[in-house]
């Protein structure tokens, strides 16, 4: 497992982390182009920034495919998106409008906060858009129990 602060990215690269891990960790250039409404150039620049953080591989015209670390990384990003819905959803909005908030500040939320808010809410294991896993550094025993490490 890398070390990392969870601000590494901008908001554009780790959504196309999100996107790759909900399309099972990998897509072609094209369908990320697709979801995005951008031109595969802007794709393909993105990609090769990635690839060059250690976050994917890419081979022209193949897939992308998310790394091990990408795949850490991706978990990360979901579970920082879900623990601060969470969060706002305690304070009096609807789950659709606690996500849409989410998405528009989580990229500024550093690892470190997102485990201690996650410790603050008692280490919930579903969030408002889904299963939340636990990090090796907020929750060590629920990794542990399941036998390997999973970030998110």
């Amino acid at each position: 497992m890398q070390d990392y602060t969870g601000l590494e990215l901008s908001p554009r690269k780790a959504e196309y982390l999100k996107f790759l891990s909900g399309q099972g960790g990998s897509a072609k250039v094209s369908d990320l182009a697709g979801h995005f409404g951008v031109d595969p150039s802007t794709v393909t620049r993105t990609v090769r920034e990635l690839r060059g953080e250690g976050f994917v591989h890419h081979e022209p015209y193949g897939d992308v495919v998310l790394t091990g670390f990408g795949e850490e990384y991706s978990a990360f990003l979901l579970r920082r998106h879900r623990i601060v819905g969470l969060i706002l959803s305690h304070y009096g909005l609807s789950g659709e409008e606690a996500c849409e908030e989410a998405s528009r500040i989580e990229c500024f939320i550093s690892r470190k906060a997102v485990n201690k808010m996650c410790r603050a809410l008692g280490h919930p294991t579903t969030g408002l858009c889904g299963e939340i896993a636990h990090d090796t550094l907020c929750r060590p025993e629920a990794v542990a129990s399941h036998g390997q490490e999973k970030v998110s």
